[in-house]
């Protein structure tokens, strides 16, 4: 797979969710600055108009059959194959007042980030072709348990497994996976949080590290590294060390 700002004789071709807005939108731009047949895939169909040269698909990853026929359109319509397939469209919320747990909540935050990505899979996977890439965002608050982030975190530590998996299951295949498990990036989705965002990153530097990741050929990409790695360091202390901190924080939060 070329690397960052390379481009080659045979036009490559990424169909990418999520792509109406920061990470998925930031990654559709430098695709096709780079040369890439980008297939942009997102339920608002007024942010996507701005990727001009990129193929828009406008649907909503929780509609399992607009996805399907999505699919069938491209296989027998158009007859596309893709080099690669980057599931990126996720939400975030948050559990606020862990006594009165929001199932509802929880459930739209599962549906979202796992059980879309499955119907994805399920309609996309078919169109890799052999040497392609399957890449699932996850994200690094899967390192470690963090306050108010049971619905969100238990989505990505999902996604995490589900890539491990498929891994194993799609390489007699020819088709490799990535996970992606970024650090804070500045989206729509983080201009909502209320809390310091150590090390936040643009979408810009976000779509850098991964497309380099990806061009790699690395089964996980994390950034940034200074952050990420500090997580993967904490993650290996006794669970009741890390209790201990996030009860201080969270205690600190509430004066």
């Amino acid at each position: 797979m070329n690397a960052v700002g390379s481009t080659s004789k045979t036009q490559q071709c990424v169909l990418i969710t999520g792509a109406s807005s920061g990470i998925g939108l930031q990654l559709s731009l430098d695709y096709l600055q780079q040369g890439w047949k980008v297939y942009a895939c997102g339920r608002d169909e007024q942010r996507l108009s701005q990727l001009t040269g990129a193929h828009q698909r406008v649907f909503d990853v929780n509609d399992a059959e607009a996805i399907a026929a999505q699919a069938t359109a491209l296989k027998e319509v158009e007859q596309v194959t893709f080099d690669l397939v980057i599931l990126n469209a996720g939400t975030c919320e948050y559990i606020n007042d862990p006594l009165h747990f929001d199932g509802q909540l929880f459930e739209r935050v599962i549906q979202t980030n796992v059980i879309s990505m499955g119907h994805c899979l399920a309609a996309f996977l078919p169109l890799i072709k052999a040497g392609g890439r399957v890449a699932l965002m996850s994200s690094s608050a899967v390192y470690l348990p963090f306050p108010r982030a049971e619905a969100y975190g238990a989505s990505k530590a999902a996604i995490q497994y589900l890539a491990s998996s498929l891994l194993i299951d799609l390489k007699p295949h020819g088709i490799d996976v990535s996970v992606i498990c970024p650090g804070f990036v500045k989206t729509p989705l983080t201009d909502k949080n209320d809390f310091a965002m150590p090390m936040q990153q643009t979408p810009e530097q976000a779509s850098i590290a991964i497309r380099q990741g990806l061009a790699k050929g690395e089964q996980e990409i994390h950034f940034p590294r200074r952050f990420t790695l500090i997580l993967k360091l904490f993650s290996l202390l006794p669970r009741g060390v890390w209790q201990k901190i996030m009860l201080r924080r969270k205690a600190a939060d509430n004066r």
